[in-house]
């Protein structure tokens, strides 16, 4: 059997490095007001991962009694038609075409602000402010620390204590995967509130890395049709607070069902070592997955 320990190495480093950023993430955070102030009307988008931390973000927000905050995927957002104060677009690489294009039918009466991992990205001079947290960027097309760093930074920004999480996190990035974990045949993510977004995210990430199926969805949704796919050899996994009753109907199906007593931002990033310990034991790199790039650019269709 080859050796397959190296496979995933930037992935590797940088979702070991997320207690550390995101320390620097929750104190930059409280430094800077370059964020959207209590009572205002904000839309926040992204793509991808970016816009599974948009939903985490907007529903934190809004629980938060900051203002009405919607999230929306760039291609799919409701700007002009809303009376929104803000625009937040979330991007590592700030080249993203749905990002740059949806800004540029923006008028001059809503405010925007960019959080970006690549400084020298063009969305740069495109908005009227810049969250910067180029130390949280990465060269793993599989984002991992840049999405956590960015949430990090929204989170503390809404008033959300993330000591816990850091903490939860320094044993989440180095505990060993299970047999059980490496050879499941299919995941199911939960999320309640804001944690529907690292739900989502969660199961990207398997899907990206490991090409696995992943599936996702809000935890009292489950039991609404998707749990019939609950079996032996199956996982779910509820990040946050656990719907009633749950835990007893998960029983009956066979599956592993897990729900940890961590911080759900902590979750995330066990589910991506467990993504990564997966990716290896395939043979795969998820540093350069099938079909995908670190950045989505459209080509010009003119």
């Amino acid at each position: 059997m080859s050796d397959n320990s190296q496979l995933g190495h930037h992935m590797d480093a940088e979702l070991t490095s997320q207690p550390d950023v995101w320390e620097r993430a929750i104190a930059q955070s409280k430094a800077e007001n370059l964020l959207p102030a209590d009572g205002l009307r904000v839309a926040v988008v992204g793509c991808g991962t970016s816009w599974f931390m948009a939903q985490a973000y907007a529903a934190a927000r809004e629980s938060a009694g900051k203002g009405v905050t919607d999230a929306f995927a760039a291609s799919e957002a409701f700007i002009s038609s809303r009376d929104y104060d803000v625009l937040v677009a979330i991007t590592r690489s700030g080249t993203t075409s749905e990002v740059l294009e949806l800004l540029g039918t923006l008028d001059e009466k809503i405010r925007t602000v960019a959080v970006i991992g690549d400084t020298s990205s063009p969305i740069v001079s495109k908005v009227d402010a810049v969250v910067e947290l180029p130390y949280a960027d990465e060269q793993s097309v599989v984002q991992t620390r840049f999405a956590t760093t960015a949430l990090t930074y929204l989170l503390t920004s809404v008033g959300v204590d993330l000591t816990a999480a850091v903490a939860d996190a320094r044993t989440a990035v180095v505990t060993e995967t299970s047999a059980e974990l490496i050879d499941a045949e299919q995941f199911t993510f939960l999320g309640r509130g804001w944690t529907v977004g690292l739900a989502h995210e969660a199961a990207l990430k398997m899907r990206e890395a490991v090409q696995g199926w992943t599936e996702s969805y809000p935890g009292m949704e489950y039991r609404h049709g998707p749990i019939s796919i609950a079996a032996p050899n199956r996982v779910t996994w509820m990040i946050g607070e656990e719907p009633e009753g749950l835990a007893n109907d998960m029983v009956r199906t066979g599956a592993l069902y897990i729900n940890n007593d961590v911080h759900p931002l902590a979750e995330l990033a066990r589910v991506h070592r467990v993504t990564l310990d997966r990716a290896r034991a395939r043979g795969m790199n998820p540093d350069t997955p099938r079909n995908l790039s670190r950045s989505v650019i459209l080509a010009d269709e003119a």
